[in-house]
């Protein structure tokens, strides 16, 4: 669904808070990292601390930028101490409040019965990707999966798979999704806000496996 054939699914390990951890993450193959913005999450973290997170990133390791109902202000301090910042709107945000910041964005959807996701994405049409993850009351992730038949096979844009992933499901969801990328918090912690490295390991590991998996199964796949 919603992709052409490839080699990689991209993974995204969120709600970063130490350097250990960062570190960790990178050594497990992530190719982003996510860094909260949002006060009442446990994965909060400043603006001085996210800098000293962002700066252990080798090239091409991207840092994201989550917000929630933030101000144009907060966005444009967040984004001038950070400028490779890719950015996540995960709140109520209009199409015009994303494009403010004039950089790229991934805006989230989250899977709330009678969504109609070809709307909404036609809506942010010009979102690097949507960020597919459970709808829960309030906002940030439970750390539980939606329903993955809710994901229409011609979605016109790059899906973000995200939502009570780990290494157990991942494989599952990107058989089924083939999602561009993969997103996961609780499912790599042992707390909130400190990840497991092992857990990392395990889940960018079960990524890698799954696309093996697919392209076995897609000899034209390149």
């Amino acid at each position: 669904m919603n992709s052409q054939p490839r080699t990689r699914t991209r993974i995204k390990i969120c709600g970063l808070t130490r350097e250990a951890d960062v570190d960790a993450a990178v050594a497990a193959g992530a190719d982003a990292i996510g860094l909260v913005f949002y006060p009442p999450s446990p994965r909060h973290v400043d603006i001085d601390r996210a800098v000293r997170l962002a700066r252990r990133l080798p090239p091409f390791v991207t840092p994201v930028g989550l917000f929630v109902n933030a101000s144009s202000a907060e966005v444009g301090a967040v984004v001038d101490a950070i400028p490779n910042l890719l950015l996540q709107f995960h709140g109520d945000e209009t199409p015009a409040d994303c494009r403010h910041a004039g950089r790229p964005y991934l805006r989230a959807a989250r899977m709330a019965p009678g969504l109609d996701l070809l709307d909404f994405a036609a809506s942010f049409a010009d979102a690097q990707a949507l960020l597919l993850d459970t709808h829960v009351v309030g906002y940030g992730g439970g750390g539980k999966v939606f329903d993955w038949s809710l994901v229409p096979a011609d979605l016109p844009c790059p899906v973000v798979l995200s939502g009570g992933l780990h290494a157990g499901n991942v494989g599952d969801g990107i058989l089924q999704v083939r999602p561009w990328a993969v997103d996961v918090s609780t499912g790599v912690e042992a707390a909130k806000g400190i990840k497991d490295a092992a857990e990392m390991v395990r889940f960018c590991n079960a990524v890698r496996e799954a696309d093996q998996r697919r392209l076995e199964g897609s000899p034209a796949a390149v």
